[in-house]
């Protein structure tokens, strides 16, 4: 790994976050924590949601605000591309906690950041959400994550960053193993 003089500052408060694993390792029942959203359909394939709440560390908690997204399907396929599509959303979610968990990662082993660009596919045959075959899946047939980094490290310190984010990525766990998901009418 490559040492710098400067103290790293990838914007990340390392101590906080090991003070909370030790907190929560303590006291497991605060670290049950239930995430939600709420969808609201507007038209045809459009749809509006919220995140304003979330249930962790004993209590309900708030965002600082609400965060409001739109989801849609493209021109192509007979909607009016009003926001991005769902599939578009797991990818951005996939991301995002990757490359959040390399910043993570850096600070704690001191690696410092100049920037960090994560450019992902997902690869689908549409024949499976259509309809049109029923030996087609729904989902993706693969993710593809390119990550681009620049910083005071060696490529196998990046390496070992990406592998470490990837390791503690809630995100890619849902996507990479089954989960159980109930759907039902309320």
């Amino acid at each position: 790994m490559t040492i710098t003089d400067r103290p790293v500052e990838n914007g990340v408060n390392v101590q906080a976050l090991l003070d909370a694993r030790n907190a929560l390792s303590a006291a497991p029942e605060a670290a049950q924590f239930t995430w939600r959203a709420s969808c609201t359909w507007r038209n045809g394939t459009h749809s509006h949601s919220t995140v304003a709440s979330f249930a962790g560390l004993g209590a309900e908690q708030q965002h600082r605000t609400t965060y409001e997204f739109d989801t849609d399907h493209p021109e192509c396929f007979a909607s009016e591309d009003n926001g991005a599509t769902p599939v578009e959303f797991v990818l951005v979610g996939l991301a995002g906690c990757l490359t959040a968990g390399v910043a993570a990662v850096a600070q704690h082993r001191g690696i410092q950041l100049r920037s960090v660009t994560a450019t992902i596919d997902g690869a689908m045959d549409i024949l499976g959400i259509l309809g049109a075959d029923p030996d087609v899946r729904n989902g993706f047939e693969a993710i593809t994550v390119r990550f681009a980094i620049e910083a005071d490290a060696s490529r196998d310190d990046l390496e070992a960053l990406i592998a470490q984010s990837q390791k503690r990525s809630a995100v890619f766990d849902v996507v990479a193993n089954p989960t159980n998901v109930l759907v039902e009418l309320a």
